[in-house]
């Protein structure tokens, strides 16, 4: 990972407020909320589509933000990551306890060049189980890590950055130095990749299983 001095300045301002809100400071909490919470709304959207359920995980999320923030570590991966990893955990625990499966949809963004963002998601996608519920449901972290292997050393580099970091493309196309629009190409055919190799994991599974 990155230097947090390589990070961007929305890194450098999301880690302040989460070591504020570690020590108690609601002010920085409610700007951390404010910040933030478009971001991992979507990311709990396009796993748990019931947009009321969406609302009450998105809440848990911040109430776990609020007890856990003086957990973060800084030099273990970047504020957004562990915020979104915390949003996507929740969204997937509650479709268990359902006893659903992740499906996409495309959610509303903060604005800017995220609003184009879901355009990649949508090309992508189809009747069949799309990338994100392949990755939400890739229960074999072997299985992922083999997948990601296929993937071309930028493909790889785009993917983390944009789904694990939970970057826009916009910043991943910051960090990588790269025009937006050959960013936005190697995520699309990253996920085209990811989705038939963990698809094909999937059913492997379900075979092994029957």
């Amino acid at each position: 990972m990155p230097a947090a001095t390589d990070w961007t300045e929305r890194s450098r301002e999301l880690a302040q407020l989460l070591a504020r809100a570690g020590l108690g400071d609601r002010a920085a909490f409610a700007t951390l909320y404010e910040r933030t919470s478009a971001h991992l709304f979507a990311v709990v959207l396009r796993i748990q589509r019931d947009r009321a359920q969406a609302e009450d995980i998105l809440q848990e999320v911040y109430v776990n933000v609020w007890r856990s923030a003086q957990s973060f570590d800084a030099a273990q991966s970047q504020p957004l990551t562990w915020l979104t990893s915390i949003a996507r955990n929740r969204a997937i625990d509650s479709l268990r306890r359902a006893q659903t499966q992740p499906q996409i949809q495309a959610a509303p963004t903060s604005g800017g060049d995220d609003e184009q963002d879901a355009d990649v998601y949508e090309q992508v996608a189809d009747e069949s189980d799309g990338p994100l519920e392949l990755l939400s449901r890739a229960s074999d972290a072997r299985a992922l890590g083999r997948c990601m292997e296929g993937l071309s050393a930028v493909q790889r580099q785009s993917v983390a950055l944009a789904f694990f970091d939970g970057l826009s493309h916009a910043e991943v196309a910051e960090q990588m130095r790269q025009p937006l629009g050959t960013v936005k190409s190697w995520v699309r055919r990253a996920l085209m990749a990811l989705k038939g190799c963990l698809d094909a994991a999937v059913h492997r599974d379900m075979a092994g299983s029957a």
